[in-house]
Protein backbone atom coordinates (compact mmCIF):
# COMPACT_ATOMS: atom_id res chain seq x y z
CA UNK A 1 0.00 0.00 0.00
CA UNK A 2 1.33 3.40 -1.60
CA UNK A 3 1.00 6.09 1.47
CA UNK A 4 0.58 9.26 -0.46
CA UNK A 5 2.45 12.57 2.02
CA UNK A 6 1.07 15.98 1.09
CA UNK A 7 3.90 18.26 1.93
CA UNK A 8 2.97 21.73 3.46
CA UNK A 9 3.39 24.26 -0.21
CA UNK A 10 6.23 27.01 1.19
CA UNK A 11 4.26 30.57 0.50
CA UNK A 12 6.43 32.49 -1.68
CA UNK A 13 6.68 36.33 -0.72
CA UNK A 14 5.81 38.88 -3.61
CA UNK A 15 8.41 41.14 -4.37
CA UNK A 16 6.87 43.28 -6.45
CA UNK A 17 7.51 44.57 -9.92
CA UNK A 18 11.12 45.73 -9.85
CA UNK A 19 11.84 42.72 -7.21
CA UNK A 20 12.76 44.64 -3.85
CA UNK A 21 9.11 45.35 -2.61
CA UNK A 22 8.03 44.58 0.97
CA UNK A 23 5.06 41.46 1.33
CA UNK A 24 2.90 42.33 4.04
CA UNK A 25 1.42 38.92 4.40
CA UNK A 26 4.47 38.18 5.97
CA UNK A 27 6.74 39.82 9.19
CA UNK A 28 10.38 39.41 9.49
CA UNK A 29 11.48 40.19 13.07
CA UNK A 30 14.11 41.37 13.79
CA UNK A 31 16.66 40.85 16.57
CA UNK A 32 14.89 43.32 19.12
CA UNK A 33 11.55 41.21 18.16
CA UNK A 34 12.82 38.06 19.03
CA UNK A 35 14.20 39.34 21.99
CA UNK A 36 11.51 40.94 23.41
CA UNK A 37 9.08 38.30 22.58
CA UNK A 38 11.54 35.48 24.35
CA UNK A 39 11.81 37.71 27.39
CA UNK A 40 7.83 38.69 27.34
CA UNK A 41 6.96 35.03 27.23
CA UNK A 42 9.87 34.49 29.54
CA UNK A 43 8.31 36.33 32.10
CA UNK A 44 4.99 36.04 31.93
CA UNK A 45 5.17 32.19 32.11
CA UNK A 46 7.72 31.83 35.04
CA UNK A 47 5.81 33.88 37.05
CA UNK A 48 2.87 32.47 36.51
CA UNK A 49 3.89 28.74 36.79
CA UNK A 50 5.88 29.93 40.12
CA UNK A 51 2.74 31.21 41.43
CA UNK A 52 1.15 27.93 40.82
CA UNK A 53 3.84 25.07 41.39
CA UNK A 54 6.38 27.05 43.15
CA UNK A 55 9.38 24.62 41.76
CA UNK A 56 11.86 27.10 40.60
CA UNK A 57 13.49 24.64 38.31
CA UNK A 58 10.02 23.61 36.80
CA UNK A 59 8.91 27.22 36.29
CA UNK A 60 12.30 28.10 34.16
CA UNK A 61 11.51 25.32 32.11
CA UNK A 62 7.96 26.24 31.36
CA UNK A 63 9.12 29.93 31.16
CA UNK A 64 11.58 28.81 28.36
CA UNK A 65 9.14 26.60 26.38
CA UNK A 66 6.47 30.18 27.09
CA UNK A 67 8.56 32.34 25.40
CA UNK A 68 9.55 29.71 22.48
CA UNK A 69 4.97 29.97 22.32
CA UNK A 70 4.99 33.05 22.27
CA UNK A 71 7.26 33.99 19.53
CA UNK A 72 4.50 33.14 17.16
CA UNK A 73 1.64 35.29 18.46
CA UNK A 74 4.26 38.01 18.95
CA UNK A 75 4.77 37.80 15.15
CA UNK A 76 1.36 38.22 14.30
CA UNK A 77 0.66 41.00 16.23
CA UNK A 78 3.43 42.84 14.73
CA UNK A 79 2.15 41.98 11.21
CA UNK A 80 -1.40 43.45 12.59
CA UNK A 81 0.39 46.23 13.49
CA UNK A 82 2.60 47.19 10.57
CA UNK A 83 -0.95 46.48 8.55
CA UNK A 84 -2.84 49.25 10.47
CA UNK A 85 -0.02 51.74 10.48
CA UNK A 86 0.10 51.33 6.60
CA UNK A 87 -4.06 51.28 6.05
CA UNK A 88 -3.42 54.79 8.11
CA UNK A 89 -1.21 55.82 5.84
CA UNK A 90 -2.56 54.69 3.34
CA UNK A 91 -5.76 57.06 4.17
CA UNK A 92 -3.59 60.45 4.20
CA UNK A 93 -2.04 59.33 0.88
CA UNK A 94 -5.71 59.88 -0.28
CA UNK A 95 -5.78 63.05 1.39
CA UNK A 96 -2.70 64.24 -0.26
CA UNK A 97 -3.68 62.62 -3.69
CA UNK A 98 -7.43 64.82 -3.72
CA UNK A 99 -5.68 68.08 -2.71
CA UNK A 100 -3.02 67.27 -6.04
CA UNK A 101 -5.96 66.39 -8.02
CA UNK A 102 -8.17 69.32 -7.22
CA UNK A 103 -5.35 71.65 -8.37
CA UNK A 104 -4.66 69.93 -11.27
CA UNK A 105 -2.23 68.22 -11.16
CA UNK A 106 -1.90 64.63 -13.51
CA UNK A 107 -1.61 61.31 -12.45
CA UNK A 108 2.53 61.31 -12.03
CA UNK A 109 2.57 64.74 -10.33
CA UNK A 110 0.09 63.82 -8.17
CA UNK A 111 1.76 60.68 -6.96
CA UNK A 112 5.36 62.66 -6.60
CA UNK A 113 3.88 65.02 -5.02
CA UNK A 114 1.90 62.47 -2.25
CA UNK A 115 5.52 61.33 -1.97
CA UNK A 116 6.56 64.23 -0.76
CA UNK A 117 4.23 65.10 1.59
CA UNK A 118 4.07 61.41 3.07
CA UNK A 119 8.01 62.05 3.42
CA UNK A 120 7.26 65.33 5.47
CA UNK A 121 4.72 63.76 7.85
CA UNK A 122 6.13 59.75 8.19
CA UNK A 123 9.43 60.10 7.14
CA UNK A 124 11.84 58.27 4.31
CA UNK A 125 11.55 54.76 6.46
CA UNK A 126 7.78 54.64 6.44
CA UNK A 127 6.27 51.91 4.35
CA UNK A 128 3.84 54.01 2.44
CA UNK A 129 6.47 56.40 1.38
CA UNK A 130 8.67 53.08 0.04
CA UNK A 131 5.36 52.33 -2.09
CA UNK A 132 4.80 55.72 -3.17
CA UNK A 133 8.84 55.63 -4.45
CA UNK A 134 8.39 52.89 -6.08
CA UNK A 135 5.35 53.90 -8.09
CA UNK A 136 6.93 57.06 -9.39
CA UNK A 137 10.23 54.60 -10.33
CA UNK A 138 7.71 52.25 -12.16
CA UNK A 139 6.12 55.58 -13.34
CA UNK A 140 9.38 57.03 -14.62
CA UNK A 141 9.69 53.63 -16.88
CA UNK A 142 6.44 54.13 -18.61
CA UNK A 143 4.83 51.27 -16.38
CA UNK A 144 0.58 51.35 -16.20
CA UNK A 145 -0.39 53.41 -13.14
CA UNK A 146 -3.36 50.48 -12.74
CA UNK A 147 -0.28 47.59 -12.83
CA UNK A 148 1.58 49.50 -9.87
CA UNK A 149 -1.47 49.76 -7.39
CA UNK A 150 -2.51 46.58 -8.32
CA UNK A 151 0.98 45.59 -7.16
CA UNK A 152 0.90 47.07 -4.29
CA UNK A 153 -2.77 45.91 -3.71
CA UNK A 154 -1.82 42.56 -3.62
CA UNK A 155 1.54 42.03 -1.17
CA UNK A 156 -0.40 44.92 0.80
CA UNK A 157 -3.28 41.92 1.62
CA UNK A 158 -5.77 45.59 2.48
CA UNK A 159 -8.92 45.71 1.32
CA UNK A 160 -9.31 49.20 0.94
CA UNK A 161 -5.88 49.11 -1.24
CA UNK A 162 -7.39 46.67 -3.29
CA UNK A 163 -11.09 48.29 -3.98
CA UNK A 164 -8.83 51.79 -4.80
CA UNK A 165 -6.95 49.98 -7.11
CA UNK A 166 -9.61 48.49 -9.17
CA UNK A 167 -11.70 51.55 -9.63
CA UNK A 168 -8.57 53.71 -10.22
CA UNK A 169 -8.21 50.90 -12.69
CA UNK A 170 -11.43 51.14 -14.70
CA UNK A 171 -11.94 55.02 -14.17
CA UNK A 172 -8.30 56.21 -15.48
CA UNK A 173 -9.05 53.49 -18.62
CA UNK A 174 -12.47 55.03 -19.04
CA UNK A 175 -11.53 58.94 -18.85
CA UNK A 176 -13.53 59.00 -15.55
CA UNK A 177 -13.01 62.05 -12.79
CA UNK A 178 -10.39 61.35 -10.94
CA UNK A 179 -10.79 64.07 -8.29
CA UNK A 180 -13.82 62.72 -7.75
CA UNK A 181 -13.51 58.65 -7.41
CA UNK A 182 -9.96 59.37 -5.30
CA UNK A 183 -12.21 61.72 -3.19
CA UNK A 184 -14.71 59.18 -2.50
CA UNK A 185 -12.60 56.35 -1.88
CA UNK A 186 -11.29 58.46 0.94
CA UNK A 187 -14.23 59.34 2.56
CA UNK A 188 -15.32 55.71 2.45
CA UNK A 189 -12.07 54.76 4.06
CA UNK A 190 -12.76 57.69 6.38
CA UNK A 191 -15.97 56.32 7.40
CA UNK A 192 -14.64 52.80 7.68
CA UNK A 193 -12.44 53.30 9.79
CA UNK A 194 -14.29 55.59 12.40
CA UNK A 195 -16.78 52.33 12.34
CA UNK A 196 -14.32 50.69 13.86
CA UNK A 197 -12.94 53.04 16.29
CA UNK A 198 -15.79 53.83 17.44
CA UNK A 199 -16.45 49.64 17.91
CA UNK A 200 -12.63 49.61 19.31
CA UNK A 201 -13.79 51.90 21.93
CA UNK A 202 -17.06 50.16 22.94
CA UNK A 203 -14.93 46.64 23.11
CA UNK A 204 -11.84 48.40 25.32
CA UNK A 205 -13.87 47.82 28.64
CA UNK A 206 -14.41 43.80 27.70
CA UNK A 207 -10.47 43.47 26.45
CA UNK A 208 -9.85 45.00 29.90
CA UNK A 209 -12.17 42.76 31.94
CA UNK A 210 -10.21 40.04 29.55
CA UNK A 211 -6.97 40.68 30.85
CA UNK A 212 -8.19 41.05 34.41
CA UNK A 213 -9.80 37.87 34.22
CA UNK A 214 -6.90 35.57 33.52
CA UNK A 215 -4.97 37.68 36.17
CA UNK A 216 -7.03 36.81 38.80
CA UNK A 217 -6.41 32.80 39.47
CA UNK A 218 -2.84 33.83 39.51
CA UNK A 219 -3.94 36.27 42.11
CA UNK A 220 -6.21 33.88 44.06
CA UNK A 221 -3.75 31.42 44.03
CA UNK A 222 -0.96 33.83 45.77
CA UNK A 223 -3.78 35.05 48.23
CA UNK A 224 -4.37 31.84 49.31
CA UNK A 225 -0.74 30.48 49.96
CA UNK A 226 0.03 33.53 51.96
CA UNK A 227 -2.94 32.20 53.72
CA UNK A 228 -1.19 29.69 54.92
CA UNK A 229 -3.20 26.96 52.56
CA UNK A 230 -0.96 24.42 52.15
CA UNK A 231 -3.00 22.23 49.61
CA UNK A 232 -2.35 25.16 47.06
CA UNK A 233 1.26 25.07 47.01
CA UNK A 234 1.51 21.35 47.33
CA UNK A 235 2.53 19.38 44.32
CA UNK A 236 0.76 16.30 44.73
CA UNK A 237 0.11 14.04 41.70
CA UNK A 238 -3.60 14.97 41.63
CA UNK A 239 -2.93 18.48 42.55
CA UNK A 240 -0.75 18.45 40.24
CA UNK A 241 -2.43 17.73 37.29
CA UNK A 242 -5.54 20.07 38.09
CA UNK A 243 -3.16 22.65 38.50
CA UNK A 244 -2.19 21.51 34.64
CA UNK A 245 -5.44 21.37 33.47
CA UNK A 246 -6.77 24.72 35.04
CA UNK A 247 -3.98 26.37 33.04
CA UNK A 248 -4.74 24.72 30.04
CA UNK A 249 -8.33 25.84 30.60
CA UNK A 250 -7.29 29.45 31.56
CA UNK A 251 -4.86 29.78 28.18
CA UNK A 252 -7.68 28.24 25.82
CA UNK A 253 -10.42 30.71 27.14
CA UNK A 254 -8.02 33.78 27.37
CA UNK A 255 -7.47 32.71 23.05
CA UNK A 256 -11.30 32.35 22.35
CA UNK A 257 -11.84 35.46 24.30
CA UNK A 258 -9.09 37.18 22.52
CA UNK A 259 -10.99 36.28 18.83
CA UNK A 260 -13.90 37.05 20.56
CA UNK A 261 -12.92 40.69 21.52
CA UNK A 262 -11.67 40.84 17.87
CA UNK A 263 -13.88 42.49 15.18
CA UNK A 264 -13.42 43.44 12.32
CA UNK A 265 -15.32 45.02 9.46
Amino acid sequence: MVKKTKEKEEYTELKGLFGNAVDYHVYHMTKVDHLAAYLLGFVVGTAVIFAFFRNPVFSLIGGIACARIVLPYYNEYKKESRLKRLREQFKDLLESLTASYSAGRNTPDAFKDASDDMTSIYGEDADIVQELQIICAGLGNNINIEQLLLDFADRSGLDDVMSFANVFEVCNRQGSDLKRIVSDTRDIINDKIEIEMEIETMLSGNKNELNVMMAMPVIVVLSLSTMGTGTVVSNAPVNLIIKLICLGIFGAAYLIGRKIVNIKI
